[in-house]
């Protein structure tokens, strides 16, 4: 059977490897600790649960929900855009709904990118921003985020000819998987950049809440771009109120690309059931107590497991946001994050994410993620101290 040749740039997934390796040791009577996802182990907003319950005795939500039918959700996120980062914006052609932030960051390159056309792309980064334009035929730059350098790209590094060829450029901060931040400072240099080249600049803006003690608010992209010209955000309430499996996201930019996007989306999907989006508008109208027990909670965890970490001898600077820590592995596995990894679980149960499988830069580190309490985390380098052999390992 021949399948399109699209298929084979996602023929390797580092992160599908690790599933069965998680699997393997279940099956080899390992009880699993897994550090490896970002789904938050966090209920959801409760004010969110309350707003989805009663619209189930509706039998007016329970049909299909096409654009116009989202427009309260769109005003609502408009008037939460000018309330949090003093950005005007319009419901009705600056706001997209999204079945997830994914859907939208995955099917942007179709609206964007013709065959051959490059996309300018963080590394490491999240994988599904690399799937997106492999699916729309695009060659993808990878912008090295370097510890030097503050895991930012340098702008003036990407070659003239890729730029003669460059459609798209896509940044994510707070970054998923270095946990790096951003300055308005930084976002204006992009924006000028991409006006520079001709560029859409695409961020993906997941981690605006999970910020921690002395961090400035993370900027929106909006802010650096205020009239629109060539930007587009996208948002999810996966992270801030728990809402993962909920599926609930949005775009929010330039009106020409919204349009362009809502044009693939069209052929693809209507929406969510109406339910979720009046859950999504009852949380982000709420007193957002969920979103400050959540960033408590990430917070202690960060703490916890930081400390656990420097007492086997593992030196991890603490991240300032996210629900990360981006560790640098002992010398003795610098280049070996997947063989780390799958070794560690299946030894252990305890399941991390490789670096590698965030782009060529990631190698030499891995992610853990703060989906467990502390005492599950403590538990947890116990286990990586035993895999290691000795704190003398990491020394």
């Amino acid at each position: 059977m021949h399948f399109a040749n699209r298929l084979q740039a996602l023929e390797k997934n580092v992160f599908a490897d690790m599933d069965r390796a998680k699997s393997q040791a279940i099956s080899n009577g390992k009880t699993i600790i897994d550090l490896s996802l970002g789904s938050s182990d966090l209920p959801a907003d409760q004010e969110a649960i309350k707003a989805i319950a009663s619209s189930l005795e509706d039998p007016s939500t329970h049909g299909y929900l096409l654009h116009h039918g989202t427009l309260k959700f769109r005003e609502t996120v408009a008037q939460w855009y000018d309330k949090r980062f003093g950005v005007e914006v319009d419901p009705h052609t600056e706001v997209l709904t999204l079945i997830g932030s994914q859907e939208g960051t995955a099917h942007l390159p179709l609206a964007l990118l013709d065959p051959g056309d490059f996309a300018l792309l963080l590394d490491p980064g999240y994988p599904s921003h690399a799937g997106g334009v492999y699916l729309a035929g695009g060659q993808i730059y990878p912008m090295p985020l370097l510890a030097e350098n503050d895991f930012l790209p340098v702008f003036a590094d990407v070659p003239s000819q890729v730029l003669e060829q460059a459609k798209m450029m896509v940044l994510s901060y707070p970054h998923n998987p270095t946990t790096a931040t951003a300055s308005l400072g930084f976002f204006e240099q992009a924006v000028a950049f991409c006006q520079e080249h001709g560029l859409v600049l695409v961020h993906d803006f997941p981690y605006v809440d999970i910020v921690f003690e002395g961090m400035v608010q993370p900027p929106s992209i909006l802010q650096a771009d205020p009239t629109k010209s060539l930007s587009i955000e996208f948002f999810t309430l996966s992270k801030s109120y728990n809402m993962g499996g909920f599926r609930i996201g949005y775009a929010i930019g330039n009106l020409e690309i919204i349009q362009a996007l809502r044009r693939v989306k069209a052929v693809v999907d209507f929406n969510q059931y109406r339910g979720i989006l009046n859950g999504a508008i009852a949380a982000l109208n709420g007193d957002q107590t969920t979103v400050e027990r959540t960033v408590t909670r990430f917070q202690t965890r960060r703490d916890a497991f930081i400390k656990a970490l420097h007492n086997i001898g593992w030196h991890v600077t603490p991240p300032q946001a996210t629900m990360y820590v981006w560790a640098k592995l002992p010398q003795a596995w610098e280049n070996k994050s997947v063989e780390f990894c799958t070794e560690l679980v299946a030894a252990t149960g305890v399941a991390v994410s490789p670096g590698a499988g965030f782009g060529k830069q990631g190698e030499g580190y891995v992610r853990f993620a703060l989906v467990h309490d502390p005492d599950i985390l403590e538990l947890a380098v116990q286990k990586i101290d035993q895999f290691l052999g000795s704190v003398n390992i990491l020394r």
